[in-house]
């Protein structure tokens, strides 16, 4: 699950980077008369992912994240972002985003960052593909940012944004992504704010009822840019 977030202009390709060789968006050729976001969910095809047993009981903690998290949170916010919405932007503006945001350079100053609080959760008890820092495997994490806001809610009191709530592919289902909202939820609390936003993009059907079922309304909507791709992201909102 993921939430966009305002960005901005792209920058050039970091080394730092690196992208995910089985994303959707290295598959798909960019339709540009792709109309609607019903017609671009039709044109996705399943991604080379390896799910976890559905009967397995995951468990998993939630914590504050640190500096030696960002190589684990950069990797995973890049390939959730591109197997979601690959298919919809064109490949260099892509690219170009995804090293703008998802660097470790950019994750580690959003950790720095005294406005954006960042939670990571993280699996336990196993052994491979671990985070080298903390022997435990990122897979997912929310981030709140303060200072924000959209047209739609400047009349709206004490409201914080949910910009980022990513969960691994391979672990949806297993109520990863509810218990991190409901942790970055009481982040919030704790900092005074009455209401949180954030804002999903309008062909990301999944999303928005899961954000519906946490509470959330749509109350408007925004472009969202990516170099010459423009996207449009509801808004929405809830009261705390």
């Amino acid at each position: 699950m993921l939430v966009h977030q305002q960005h901005p202009p792209p920058l050039p390709t970091s080394p730092s980077l690196a992208i995910p060789a089985n994303s959707e968006y290295l598959e798909y050729s960019y339709n540009a008369h792709i109309s609607s976001p019903a017609a671009v969910q039709l044109r996705t095809k399943p991604i080379d992912i390896d799910p976890l047993p559905p009967r397995k009981k995951l468990a998993f903690s939630i914590r504050p994240a640190t500096i030696a998290d960002a190589p684990a949170i950069a990797r995973l916010g890049a390939t959730v972002f591109a197997t979601t919405f690959g298919f919809s932007i064109p490949t260099n503006d892509l690219k170009a985003y995804l090293t703008e945001a998802y660097s470790v350079e950019a994750i580690e100053e959003d950790i720095r960052c005294a406005t954006k609080h960042i939670l990571v959760t993280c699996l336990e008890d196993q052994t491979a593909n671990n985070d080298e820092a903390s022997g435990q495997e990122i897979i997912g994490f929310a981030q709140l940012t303060e200072g924000t806001s959209e047209p739609c809610i400047s009349d709206v009191e004490s409201v914080v944004e949910l910009q980022r709530l990513y969960v691994s592919t391979a672990c949806h289902g297993h109520g990863v992504g509810k218990l991190l909202a409901n942790q970055i939820e009481g982040v919030a609390r704790r900092l005074g704010y009455r209401a949180m936003w954030l804002g999903v993009w309008e062909g990301n059907f999944r999303a928005q009822k899961v954000y519906e079922g946490l509470g959330f309304v749509k109350v408007g909507d925004h472009e969202f840019k990516m170099g010459k791709c423009i996207q449009i992201d509801w808004i929405m909102l809830k009261d705390l």
